[in-house]
């Protein structure tokens, strides 16, 4: 309880050290700060999780003021804009982290996935590139996953994807990504069978039930599958199915599930009764 009751003086910048202040005091306030290190790093790990990412930020900024050199803040501040989805400062922050001595191969990867959320895929292939083979981690492979995907090399971002999927216990969003991957390659089938994977992975993810919907309408089938879900999410679901049998020229079908999606929804779906309204007035 000792060290909590400090903390607010750490958050602020410190205990402040006035001009009279002995050299005896000095010593002192110099071993609190060493000691109140533990403390801290609690409070950085709850910045990190629960806090609001912009007050993570501004906390963070403080941190690396008073101690610039401390690359555990540095890393802090990195992460917090990236959370923030503040990318160019984010790339800034990792770039400034990667060049520090304490820096290892995980902030590499950072760096890495700093560029492609910040759009640049060349800066975050040639960042990976320099991270040696035997740093092997689920988000390394992740991201070479994606780059292979935007560089349309498909063996090699299928190798990636099954070795991402086998380095996590939380696997289901890479499989999703995996099944957009065979979506827009147009494999269909498969891409279906890695969204019914991904939602057995994880029963909440709507994105890859919404995605499931796409690669069965694209193959012209119109049901919608056999998965968990709400009457809101039916409802959501029954419109893409609509809006993909319209793009596929089936427009007859399209209106029948836009009527059923609107139906469906327990509450008004203004989405779906536009599309309708406009098929209907065309």
């Amino acid at each position: 309880m000792r060290h909590l009751i400090l903390i607010p003086a750490l958050v602020a910048g410190g205990l402040g050290l006035s001009a009279c202040v002995s050299k005896k005091d000095q010593a002192v306030e110099r071993a609190l700060q060493d000691v109140n290190v533990i403390d801290e790093t609690g409070i950085n790990d709850v910045m990190l999780t629960v806090g609001d990412p912009n007050e993570a930020v501004a906390y963070f900024q403080r941190a690396t003021k008073t101690a610039p050199d401390r690359i555990d803040l540095q890393r802090g501040l990195a992460m917090s804009l990236v959370r923030a989805k503040r990318n160019t400062e984010a790339v800034s922050t990792w770039t400034k982290v990667v060049g520090m001595d304490d820096a290892n191969d995980a902030d590499s990867v950072e760096l890495a996935d700093a560029y492609i959320r910040n759009g640049d895929w060349k800066k975050a292939e040639e960042t990976l590139d320099e991270v040696p083979p035997t740093h092997e981690t689920f988000k390394r492979y992740r991201l070479e996953a994606m780059i292979a995907d935007s560089n349309k090399e498909w063996k090699r971002a299928d190798s990636f994807y099954e070795t991402a999927v086998g380095l996590t216990t939380k696997p289901a969003a890479v499989t999703n990504n995996w099944g957009y991957s065979k979506l827009t390659r147009g494999q269909y089938a498969e891409a279906e069978k890695l969204f019914g994977e991904a939602i057995r992975q994880d029963r909440t993810l709507f994105t890859a039930k919404n995605n499931l919907v796409l690669a069965r309408g694209a193959q012209g089938n119109y049901t919608l599958p056999v998965v968990p879900m709400n009457q809101v999410e039916r409802a959501q679901l029954l419109h893409t199915m609509a809006l993909t049998a319209i793009k596929q020229g089936d427009v007859t079908k399209g209106k029948t599930l836009l009527r059923d999606a609107v139906k469906t929804h327990p509450q008004h779906f203004e989405e779906a009764i536009n599309s309708l309204r406009a098929l209907e007035s065309a």
